[in-house]
């Protein structure tokens, strides 16, 4: 039976400024992604969908970021290697504290947002994040974006790492994701979606916005948890998937969420 992980990423609310249904997604997935507070999240919230998360058996991992809480982590940033090892070794024992009082702990981490998409082909910040999960815990999984140099990078350096495509982002005839700021890089009709993730699982490949079919290896499926229709969606993801025998499970610890 194929087997999958299905992530998302949460606990990026802030005060009372609601984003997405943390806990309705919580029932979904497998693994989360909880912001540390440099690009969304605060401590309270933080703690409280770490909890929930605790509580389904859901695997967390630090979503660490650039520090850049008006631009919700996704402005491009060239801090120094001095401040980015410190901003992420920062990030992940913060969140290493608030899920141990949570009755869970820190199994993987993936960048967020301009941070992320950075780091996946700038060697430089990349060996700077790579560095700090090694300082601070070398049994930490990288989560990265399929296809790209950091895969190796980070394999080379020791880590383990776990490929990660995603169900509702557009993707370029490279492997790279369609800037959020061009029209179609978010994809909202669910049955292309469920279509597109299904091949993903039993092939490997999917569609270019161009047309171009291009290989994709992963092991983990990213559905956003912050658009108007991102529980909906997972569901509809979940119940495909499921439907073609395959099962859901954590990279992280086996958690099996087959239907």
């Amino acid at each position: 039976m194929a087997s999958i992980d299905l992530n998302s990423d949460l606990g990026e609310s802030f005060g009372p400024w609601a984003m997405g249904d943390d806990a309705s997604i919580l029932e979904i997935v497998t693994s989360a992604n909880i912001a540390c507070g440099f690009h969304a999240g605060d401590p309270a919230g933080i703690l409280s969908v770490l909890r929930k998360a605790a509580e389904r058996n859901v695997a967390v991992g630090a979503h660490v970021g650039y520090r850049d809480l008006v631009g919700f982590g996704r402005r491009n940033m060239d801090p120094s290697s001095a401040e980015l090892i410190g901003d992420t070794i920062y990030q992940i024992g913060a969140l290493q504290g608030l899920a141990k009082a949570a009755g869970t702990a820190v199994r993987h981490v993936k960048p967020h947002g301009a941070l992320y998409n950075t780091i996946a082909h700038d060697s430089r910040q990349a060996s700077d994040v790579i560095s700090a999960i090694l300082a601070i815990d070398p049994s930490l999984i990288l989560v990265a974006l399929a296809g790209t140099p950091l895969v190796e990078q980070a394999r080379a350096a020791g880590l383990t790492v776990v490929c990660e495509a995603f169900a509702d982002r557009a993707y370029n005839r490279d492997g790279s994701l369609v800037s959020r700021r061009l029209p179609g890089a978010v994809i909202h009709d669910s049955d292309a979606v469920c279509e597109r993730m299904l091949r993903l699982v039993h092939e490997g490949r999917i569609t270019a916005v161009d047309g171009t079919d291009i290989a994709i290896e992963a092991q983990s499926i990213c559905i956003h948890g912050d658009s108007p229709d991102a529980v909906a969606l997972a569901r509809s993801v979940r119940a495909a998937l499921s439907a073609s025998h395959v099962e859901l499970r954590s990279f992280t610890h086996g958690i099996s969420r087959d239907e």
